[in-house]
C-alpha cells in the first residue's frame, strides 16, 4: 500500500537525500563568488574599468580597483537580496506552501542562470540582476528543504544544520565552473547546463515534497507527495491538512500549549530574537566583506601573481566542500539532550534552550579566530582563515535557524527567520562602505579589519544572554519547588 510503513520510510530518505544534494550543488552558489570573479577577468568582463598606473619603483602597473569595485558591488546587491526578500518569501511559504514557493524559487534561479550563461564583456552589466536571481533562488531552495528535519524527530537540529552545512558548501559550484574554463568549457556551457537542471528540482518538487507544509510535531500516518499509479492525491492531502490543522489546533503537552501562547509582536519584541539579530548580522557582515574583497585581498598579498592568486582561490573554494562536514556538528550539540531524562518541572523548551547556549557561544569563538587570521596580512595564514571561515558560516547559519525553532512557536518559523534574514541584510549593507574605506586607505583593509575583530565580539552578548535567563528560570524552578515541599 501506498501509505505502508516501508513506503513512507523510503520516501523520506529519498526526500533527505535529494534535498541534501539539492542544497549542496545548487543552493547557495552565490557565495563562491571568488571562483567566478577570476573567471569573469580572464573572460575581460568590466576590463575597460582598468587604466595605467605607476607602481612603487616607477614601473607601469595595471590598476583595476575600478573592476574590484563593480565586482564587490554585485555579491553586495546578491548577499543583500539573499537575505532580505527572505522575509516576504517567509511569508510566501507560511501562506501558499512548499509546491508554490519552489516553483516561484526555480523560475528565478533558471533565470539567473540563462542570464549569466547570455552575458558577455559587453553586456557585464546582465551580472547584476543575474546574481541577484540565483542568490534568491538558491535561498528557497534552503528553506524549503529545512522542513525536512521534521520528519525525523529527534534528529531535526541536526539535520536542519546539515542542511545549512550542504548550502555553504554548494559555494564549490563555482570552482567547478572554474577548473572546466581552464580545460575549455565555455562558462555559457555551464550555465546552459544549470538550467536544465531545473527539471530535476521540479520532479523532486511534485514527487518528493508536499504541496504545504510539513507539519511538526508529526502526525500518525502522515504522507505527501504525488502518489504514483493513484489519483486520490487530493485526498491524502486533505487528509494531510487536516492532520496538521490537529497539531496546530490541540497541543500534545503543556509545554507545546506554553509556547504557542506567545504571538508574533511578542517574539519580535522579545531579547531572544534582538540579540539573535545582533549575534547573525555582525558575523555575517564579518564574512560577506571577506568573500566580497578575497580576490583583491589576494592580488594584494600575492603582488598579482596570477598562479598564486588562482591557487589560493582554488583552496578557499575546496575548503567550503567541507561546509557540509562540519555543520552537524552543531546540530549534535544542540540534540545531544535529546532521549536523556529531565529534571522534576523542567518543561522540553528550557532543556532545548540550554542546549543552544554552547552552540552559540562556539559559533562566536570561531569568527573571532576567523576575524583575526583574515585580519594578519601573512599568506600562508590564509589556509587557516579558509578553514575557520567555513566552519564558523557552517556553525552560523545551521544554528541560528536551529535556534530560532527552539525559541520561538514553530508557528512563525517561516515568518521570524525571513524577518531575522531581512534585517541582517540591511546590515549586511556595511560591506560596501567597508570596501570604499579600504580603497581610500590605499588598497590596505587593515584597519578596517580591527575594526569588524571588534565588533564581533558583540556576538557573545547572545549566548550570554541565553544562558542567564536559563540559568533563572532553573533557579526560580527549585525556589519553587522548595516552596511547595515546605509548605
Amino acid at each position: 500500500m501506498p501509505g505502508s510503513g516501508s513506503g513512507l520510510s523510503v520516501r523520506r530518505c529519498l526526500t533527505f537525500t535529494t534535498g541534501l544534494v539539492e542544497c549542496l550543488c545548487f543552493a547557495g552558489a552565490v557565495f563562491g563568488w571568488a571562483s567566478l570573479v577570476f573567471v569573469l577577468k580572464e573572460e575581460g568582463y568590466f576590463s575597460s574599468l582598468c587604466v595605467n598606473g605607476t607602481g612603487v619603483n616607477g614601473t607601469h602597473v595595471l590598476d583595476c580597483t575600478e573592476q574590484d569595485e563593480q565586482f564587490s558591488l554585485i555579491f553586495t546587491i546578491a548577499s543583500f537580496m539573499n537575505n532580505f526578500l527572505t522575509l516576504p518569501n517567509g511569508f510566501l511559504f507560511d501562506r501558499f506552501g512548499t509546491t508554490v514557493t519552489r516553483l516561484y524559487g526555480i523560475f528565478l534561479y533558471t533565470i539567473g542562470t540563462v542570464m549569466v550563461a547570455f552575458s558577455t564583456s559587453v553586456l557585464a552589466i546582465l551580472l547584476f540582476p543575474a546574481l541577484s536571481l540565483l542568490a534568491v533562488g538558491g535561498i528557497l531552495f534552503l528553506m524549503t528543504n529545512m522542513q525536512v528535519g521534521n520528519l525525523f524527530g529527534s534528529h531535526r537540529s541536526t539535520i536542519i544544520t546539515l542542511y545549512n552545512g550542504a548550502f555553504d558548501s554548494s559555494s564549490a559550484l563555482f570552482l567547478v565552473i572554474k577548473l572546466l574554463h581552464e580545460r575549455g568549457i565555455a562558462l555559457r556551457s555551464s550555465f546552459l547546463f544549470l538550467s536544465a537542471c531545473s527539471v530535476i528540482h521540479l520532479l523532486r518538487t511534485f514527487f518528493l515534497l508536499p504541496r504545504k507544509l510539513i507539519p511538526y510535531p508529526l502526525p500518525d500516518n502522515y504522507t505527501y507527495g504525488i502518489t504514483c499509479g493513484k489519483s486520490d492525491n487530493r485526498i491524502g492531502e486533505v487528509a494531510e491538512n487536516r492532520d496538521a490543522q490537529k497539531v496546530e489546533e490541540v497541543p500534545l503537552n503543556k509545554d507545546a500549549s506554553a509556547k504557542q501562547e506567545k504571538s508574533f509582536r511578542d517574539c519580535l519584541l522579545s531579547r531572544f530574537f534582538m540579540w539573535h539579530l545582533l549575534w547573525l548580522s555582525v558575523m555575517q557582515l564579518r564574512h560577506y566583506l571577506f568573500i566580497g574583497t578575497l580576490n583583491p585581498m589576494l592580488q594584494r598579498l600575492t603582488a598579482g601573481e596570477s598562479s598564486l592568486v588562482s591557487q589560493y582561490t582554488n583552496a578557499f573554494a575546496i575548503t567550503q566542500l567541507c561546509g557540509v562536514l562540519c555543520a552537524p556538528w552543531n546540530g549534535l550539540i544542540m540534540d545531544r539532550h535529546k532521549g536523556k531524562p529531565r529534571a522534576e518541572g523542567e518543561s522540553e523548551q528550557e532543556v532545548d534552550l540550554r542546549a543552544t547556549v554552547l552552540s552559540l557561544f562556539l559559533t562566536a569563538l570561531q569568527c573571532l579566530l576567523f576575524s583575526i587570521c583574515a585580519s594578519t596580512p601573512y599568506l600562508p595564514l590564509q589556509y587557516l582563515t579558509f578553514v575557520l571561515q567555513v566552519l564558523n558560516r557552517s556553525f552560523l547559519y545551521g544554528g541560528n535557524a536551529a535556534f530560532i525553532s527552539v525559541a520561538f512557536p514553530s508557528c512563525h518559523f517561516g515568518k521570524l527567520y525571513g524577518l531575522v534574514m531581512a534585517l541582517s541584510a540591511v546590515f549586511s549593507l556595511l560591506q560596501y562602505p567597508c570596501f570604499a574605506l579600504v580603497k581610500v586607505l590605499d588598497g590596505d583593509p587593515l584597519y578596517v579589519n580591527i575594526g569588524l575583530t571588534l565588533l564581533s565580539l558583540l556576538a557573545f552578548i547572545h549566548p550570554l544572554s541565553v544562558y542567564l535567563h536559563c540559568r533563572s528560570v532553573s533557579s526560580q524552578r527549585v525556589k519553587n519547588k522548595a516552596m511547595t515541599q515546605s509548605s
